[in-house]
């Protein structure tokens, strides 16, 4: 019996020892260097917003060697990784190894360059060049910088890869107040975002050099549209540009009002029927009108059939769109510019309560004068110019990593649109998003399309509110959709005594893009017939509505979608129209709010 009882206390004794050994004593240590860790992750947090490359290389450093520590000391429980959670665990760390790793090389890669994309370095750096300079150093070296891509590329992805193996729902809700499921499901929904986005990127960021003319000379065309008269890709085009991209050093060649291209084509064709059934006064197809359709390869389409009958066509190699509120955003930036004697700024102008810049524009472009304005829109052009240049002027690490984060910012919210000759090109910038397309989707989809055609500017002054609804109703599924749009500010004097038109009655041909093959059930608030139609994958609805100066109007449509939608798995895609702004959207699913906010970028809403 005294023999039993010490063997069984021994094998207590040793047990006890075992579990210090290979649970208590490792799990200690990972706390410890986990700790020291967060620690240091705080401390590199800190530095990076001090924006100094040479600094942020020697943290950067000392992270990665606490995460070796951090490796080390929790592979000490990997034995036991049949255990969901410590496998789970080992993911999680792998994940980490490989996230340090592409950080490390991505650092090494941009260290030459760093100040040209916003960072403060301790040694000489491309300040110390003209601003042109600047720009056919990096680009001249920019193959060098993408020699690093692929492997960071791999890195992502094999953290991805380690994340993805992380199954959320074994875990509770919560741990007191603080969630616990929902969070390890978002982490890993986001990464994965950022990992597609990048794999997405990679074709984009390895044919840089080339955009920029690293081996030829590139021709791109600007387009300017302004969207306080939106038009179906984000606003009537308003002037244009030609600028040439040669190893990094830019020339522009033409910068005019977009009348002046209409006017080099001597023959103007029919206006399609879409302009003759919802414009007024005009029967005769102008590039300025162009931009028929929703989706932007489509539009330049159209845009193409005429500019070939241009005496000043070129050859380009790609376009570029933007709106407004890129004038807004490098004037924030940058400051008061002056151009040809005037000033602009960002600053609200209370004549329109709106920045200064888009008031003073409209000023010069559309007040009636007793005399002829030559190159009226022009100006715009000149502006770009003279920003571009002032952004140039400024020491990198001063201004530019800002403005490239609110450029990425416009590219998201469809500001800013690009295109592309080079087809392997425009497809990553259609994976990009970046591209202004409307894309191809198994389930749900919607995108309201609003096309303000001769109603001044009053998209300025005319706000939206959108509430689509979902109801399943047995095997079938409908869905309500309504827009209500207020303008609470009186006319502009719109006479031509000197008046500036800006507030008049909206002229609005509206779209309604559905699921191809639903099912129209009722079409409220158009003021002509409502037509139905394929177009772009999808099925359309049609009309036409007009909102007053402090007036109001609603359109709400019914309609069901094709059986091949079903409840299981459902989700709904929303796509942004380019050139909207604040657009108030609510999302109900089967009498569940599951989203309450702004439209900004395309929104996919999935049912749990």
């Amino acid at each position: 019996m005294k023999k039993a009882l010490k063997i069984i206390l021994g094998l207590i004794l040793l047990i006890i020892v075992l579990s210090y050994f290979l649970f208590y004593r490792p799990f200690q240590d990972i706390k410890v260097k986990g700790l020291v860790l967060m620690t240091s992750a705080k401390e590199l947090k800190t530095v990076f917003k001090k924006n100094n490359i040479d600094l942020l290389q020697t943290e950067f450093n000392k992270f990665s060697n606490q995460y070796k520590d951090f490796e080390k000391a929790s592979s000490a429980v990997y034995w036991v990784k049949f255990i969901p959670y410590i496998a789970d665990f080992k993911n999680g760390v792998e994940a980490g190894g490989y996230l340090v790793k592409a950080g490390g090389e991505t650092i090494k890669a941009i260290l030459p360059y760093a100040d040209l994309i916003g960072f403060k370095k301790g040694t000489a750096s491309f300040s110390e060049k003209s601003s042109e300079d600047r720009l056919q150093t990096a680009v001249l070296t920019l193959d060098k910088v993408m020699e690093s891509i692929d492997g960071i590329s791999e890195d992502v992805k094999q953290a991805d890869l380690r994340l993805q193996k992380i199954e959320a729902k074994r875990y509770p809700t919560k741990i007191g107040s603080t969630a616990i499921r929902s969070n390890i499901t978002n982490i890993k929904e986001q990464f994965s975002g950022m990992a597609s986005l990048f794999v997405d990127a990679k074709p984009l960021l390895k044919k840089l050099p080339e955009i920029f003319g690293n081996d030829k000379e590139k021709t791109y065309l600007l387009l300017f549209q302004n969207d306080k008269e939106l038009r179906a890709t984000g606003g009537f085009l308003t002037a244009y540009a030609e600028f040439k991209v040669d190893k990094g050093k830019i020339k522009i060649v033409r910068s005019e009002d977009i009348y002046s291209l209409d006017n080099s084509i001597s023959n103007h064709p029919v206006a399609p029927p879409e302009i003759l059934a919802y414009h007024k006064n005009v029967s005769r197809f102008y590039i300025r009108d162009s931009n028929l359709s929703p989706d932007l390869p489509a539009s330049i389409k159209l845009f193409n059939s005429l500019y070939e009958k241009s005496g000043e066509k070129v050859k380009y190699d790609g376009i570029i769109t933007l709106d407004s509120k890129i004038l807004v955003d490098m004037l924030t930036i940058f400051g008061d510019t002056d151009v040809d004697g005037v000033t602009f700024s960002s600053k609200i102008d209370k004549r329109c309560d709106c920045p200064q810049v888009i008031y003073k524009l409209f000023d010069m472009v559309d007040r009636p004068v007793g005399y002829v304005k030559t190159n009226r829109k022009g100006i715009l052009g000149d502006l770009m110019y003279t920003l571009f240049y002032k952004a140039l002027g400024f020491s990198p690490s001063k201004y530019w990593g800002t403005l490239v984060q609110v450029m990425f910012k416009n590219l998201q919210e469809k500001h800013i649109l690009l295109y592309f000759t080079d087809a392997e090109l425009q497809n990553s910038i259609t994976k990009l998003n970046f591209g202004g397309t409307i894309k191809d989707y198994s389930s749900d989809y919607l995108h309201i399309n609003n096309v303000n055609f001769a109603g001044a500017k009053s998209n300025m002054f005319v706000s939206e509110s959108i509430e689509s609804k979902t109801k399943f109703e047995g095997g079938k599924i409908v869905r309500e959709v309504s827009i209500e749009y207020k303008n609470p500010y009186p006319h502009s004097n719109c006479s031509l005594d000197g008046g500036l038109c800006l507030n008049a009655i909206l002229r609005n041909w509206i779209r309604v893009y559905v699921p191809k093959d639903s099912q129209l059930i009722s079409f409220k608030g158009s003021e002509k017939k409502v037509n139905t139609y394929n177009d772009l994958g999808k099925t359309v609805y049609e009309g036409f509505l007009q909102v007053s100066p402090e007036g109001r109007a609603q359109v709400i449509v019914q309609y069901s979608l094709p059986a091949n939608i079903s409840k299981d798995n459902y989700s709904l895609l929303i796509q942004k129209q380019p050139g909207t702004y604040s657009q108030k959207l609510k999302v109900v699913i089967d009498n569940k709010t599951v989203f309450q906010g702004v439209l900004d970028v395309d929104r996919e809403i999935k049912t749990k």
